[in-house]
């Protein structure tokens, strides 16, 4: 796995050409001068010039810089420490290399962010330029092949910021510069600054202090107390409100910490990305003079370097494995559910040929290593913060030149559990009794956890989310007890799938998803050892190929709006059936919603939240059939393997898609508005909650991006296509369906419903889209629509019934004729 010509490359593009300069005393001319005829000898007794009148040293000895009361560690810097200054003493094999520099929060002021946050990271190298030391910041967005002649345009257009600039205060042992280096940490130097992060003012140095150092062979790490003038509310991600920016009244102290580590001497050998495989990936742009005529964008997927110590064996243990650390702040309740999520991707590893390539580890002892420390850049851990945002995330630090990942820490939000817990039950409880009533016992959410922790480590190896993947089991499949043990729920634990709402109680499905096919292909294709003489590109292809006739090895990326087996929370390949099955769980929950949330002496607020999640997951769902109508399925296969890339959806699954709408999203959900809930939570009913989620069925279904496909998908199919006018007419028929009975009868629900539409299509006339059909459509409705009312009998029908008929009609007039008083 190693290019050797990499560093080279890189280094010859952007390594400065060494300047020289002459001190002043060193312009001297070497011309003789010619001698003076009449110029007097000098007198024996003349005073010579005193000692103390000589040029002083130009530097300090380093004794009388770095003093006997330095504190001093020894590693990839000397590192001294001499009251509150701090002392970098660079050994010149060090000077002119790359190195990874990585910020964190490791404490901070309540309600400004968390523990164990990320605060940024850059590659640096330390320069030396006369006497003074220059610290760069390097890029490496643009390159070119050294050798080729528009290397050195690249080279120059790729010049290195200069960070900050240090006087040299004395040499050490080899020449080695010696720099104070205390105002980089004790000053708000934005290259390194935590300010955005702690959405804190202005770093005052008055009131921040060095706290500690630590020194190891490949880094240096520096603990900053430092304090911040008050700043705005965070949002998300901190103590307040999403997008509120109001001035905090107090000040902000955190503890900042700053890990340098020396990155790879050699470069790891770098993967092409493909787009058919999910993998993160870092790019750049190639100036090399190919054969394509133009700058290519390169792009070399992150990955761990795993390096077989048998490189000729089909499985070896792994040179260096990858550790990650179950960090000292996880519930100890916890623990071991977090270690078996991390090394639930071991099997994938196995069949990629490595055994023991990814290990959960406890922390060691303090009193064992004191320097053991989870801000160390080359230390991995899984984080847990203390917060009431529901999530969690897992990214990772990567080297720029070849996509190589140095260290990831996975960060646990303490909430998360909560989402989970919600989704969990909404979702799966009704084929497991452990989750019918709250709190969740133990052993449950233990294995919730274990799952967010596998999604997570998933991104922290290189992998983004697979919204396909979840599309390619059948409803048949999800609900077998042999597949989905064997299977999983999805094919990848990277999907948004979350839990098995389509098993129904008695199926003995498995609810939970887990590191399924589609990851063991992916890390087969990603971290695959080849031997030497091994044509790497065609053996990649041969493992991708596999994608042709299985779908459950393919990738997409979330186009929730266009593909429609490409959605986040969905299930199965057929968006109308899973939901079918979904609202029948649905309807169990509401049964026992009451009785699994309300405890005696208690309030109502549990039983609040767990009726929110259960409408938040009718209107997920009812989205997913939404998506149908319209959608389009998208097979990334490369040239050669298929014809097409864009598969419109069948006109019948289409015309299915919208008569269930019309069944259940768009009639009311007595199934669902039970009294019993609803006396408990709100003097209002759920009149207005309904209407908003079926407007927004109606918005989704009649958007103009929608319409659009569809006369596309008409103008090359013709009548077998599923047409805009179908789509209106279907809505029409189904909405207004109650305008054929005798006598004329129109609930609540309905006739909020019915004037919602016709303020749609109102809305659509007075607004119309640039170069689309709905205003035409939506006026050629309306007229349809009043056609209706206006041959409608009445006559038999309630007052409330009539006022409402007369008021469309009302509503109707004005949108086709605004002078219509």
């Amino acid at each position: 796995m190693q290019r050797p010509n990499l560093l080279t490359k890189v280094c010859g593009v952007l390594t400065l050409t060494a300047v020289f300069f002459l001190q002043p005393g060193f312009f001297v001319s070497a011309q003789e001068q010619p001698a003076e005829k009449d110029k007097p000898e000098a007198k024996a007794d003349e005073k010579k010039p005193d000692a103390s009148s000589a040029k002083k040293p130009k530097f300090k000895k380093y004794d009388e810089v770095i003093t006997k009361e330095a504190v001093t560690k020894t590693g990839l810097f000397r590192v001294h420490r001499i009251e509150e200054s701090l002392f970098y003493e660079i050994p010149t094999d060090a000077l002119d290399t790359d190195m990874l520099w990585v910020v964190q929060i490791s404490e901070t002021t309540a309600g400004s962010s968390y523990a164990g946050m990320p605060a940024g990271d850059r590659v640096v190298r330390w320069e030396q330029r006369g006497d003074q030391v220059l610290l760069r910041d390097v890029r490496y967005s643009i390159r070119a092949e050294t050798g080729d002649p528009i290397a050195a345009a690249v080279k120059a257009s790729n010049l290195a910021p200069i960070i900050r600039v240090f006087e040299v205060k004395a040499y050490g042992k080899d020449k080695a510069p010696v720099i104070d280096v205390t105002d980089l940490f004790k000053k708000d130097v934005p290259e390194f600054s935590a300010r955005r992060s702690l959405s804190a003012g202005a770093m005052d140095s008055a009131r921040s202090f060095i706290e500690e150092f630590k020194v190891f062979p490949r880094n240096v790490n520096v603990r900053v107390l430092a304090s911040y003038a008050p700043g705005r509310a965070t949002g998300p991600g901190g103590g307040g409100p999403p997008g509120d920016d109001t001035p905090r009244s107090s000040g902000i102290t955190a503890v900042v910490h700053h890990s340098m580590v020396k990155l790879p001497e050699v470069p790891m050998k770098p993967r092409r990305h493909d787009s058919r495989v999910g993998f993160f990936s870092v790019s750049f742009t190639d100036y090399a003079d190919g054969t394509t005529h133009e700058a290519e964008t390169v792009r070399y997927i992150t990955r761990w370097r795993l390096e077989k110590k048998n490189p000729e064996a089909a499985i070896s243990e792994p040179v260096k494995p990858i550790v990650f650390y179950v960090g000292r702040e996880v519930p100890e309740k916890w623990k071991s559910h977090v270690k078996a999520g991390i090394e639930d991707w071991r099997p994938a590893f196995e069949a990629a040929g490595f055994t023991n390539a990814i290990l959960g580890k406890l922390p060691p002892d303090p009193r064992d290593d004191p320097d053991w420390d989870a801000e160390d850049a080359r230390i991995s851990s899984i984080r847990w913060l203390p917060s009431s945002v529901e999530n969690a995330f897992g990214p990772h630090v990567h080297d720029p030149r070849t996509g190589e990942i140095l260290e990831a820490d996975v960060r646990m939000y303490h909430n998360v559990q909560k989402l989970v817990r919600d989704w969990y039950f909404v979702q799966a409880s009704p084929s497991d009794p452990r989750a019918q009533a709250f709190p969740l016992p133990d052993d449950l959410m233990g294995e919730l956890i274990r799952f967010v922790v596998a999604h997570e480590v998933g991104h922290s190896l290189g992998f983004p989310h697979n919204m396909k993947a979840s599309s390619s089991y059948s409803i048949e499949q999800l609900r077998s007890p042999e597949w989905t043990r064997k299977n999983g729920t999805a094919p990848s634990v990277m999907d948004y799938a979350r839990f098995n709402y389509v098993a129904q109680p008695g199926d003995g499905a498995a609810l939970l998803p887990k590191v399924g096919p589609y990851d063991h292909f992916a890390v087969n294709w990603g971290y695959r050892q080849f031997s030497k003489g091994t044509d790497e590109k065609k053996e990649l292809e041969k493992i991708v190929k596999v994608q042709k006739d299985q779908p459950i090895y393919r990738f997409g990326d979330p186009n929730a709006f266009v593909d429609s087996t490409q959605q986040t929370e969905d299930l199965g390949s057929n968006a109308v059936e899973a939901t079918q099955l979904g609202l029948k769980n649905l309807e169990r929950v509401a049964g026992y919603l009451i009785q699994a949330t309300s405890k005696e002496g208690k309030d109502y607020s549990l039983l609040a939240n767990a009726y929110d999640q259960l409408l938040a997951q009718w209107n997920r769902e009812m989205g997913h059939v939404v998506n149908v109508v319209g959608g389009v399925q998208e097979v990334n296969l490369y040239f050669g393997d298929a014809d097409r890339r864009f598969f419109p959806n069948a006109a019948e699954y289409q015309d299915k898609a919208v008569t269930f709408l019309l069944e259940n999203a768009l009639s009311t959900p007595t199934n669902l508005i039970r009294d019993d809930i609803v006396a408990r939570l709100t003097p209002d009913g759920t009149a207005q909650r309904v209407l908003n989620a079926q407007s927004q069925v109606l918005r989704n279904l009649t958007s103009a991006s929608r319409v659009n496909r569809l006369a596309e998908v008409e103008q090359t199919k013709g009548n077998t296509a599923y047409s805009p006018a179908k789509l209106f007419l279907d809505l029409r028929s189904g909405l207004f369906r109650e305008l054929a009975a005798k006598p004329v009868a129109i609930d609540l629900y309905r006739r909020n419903l019915q004037r919602s539409y016709i303020d749609l299509l109102s809305a659509n006339i007075k607004t119309p889209a640039a170069n689309s059909d709905l205003p035409a459509y939506s006026r050629a409705e309306l007229q349809s629509i009043r056609e209706t009312i206006q041959k409608a009998d009445g006559s038999g029908a309630s007052t409330v019934v009539q006022a409402h008929l007369k008021d469309l009609l009302s509503r109707i007039e004005k949108a086709l004729d605004p002078r219509t008083p």
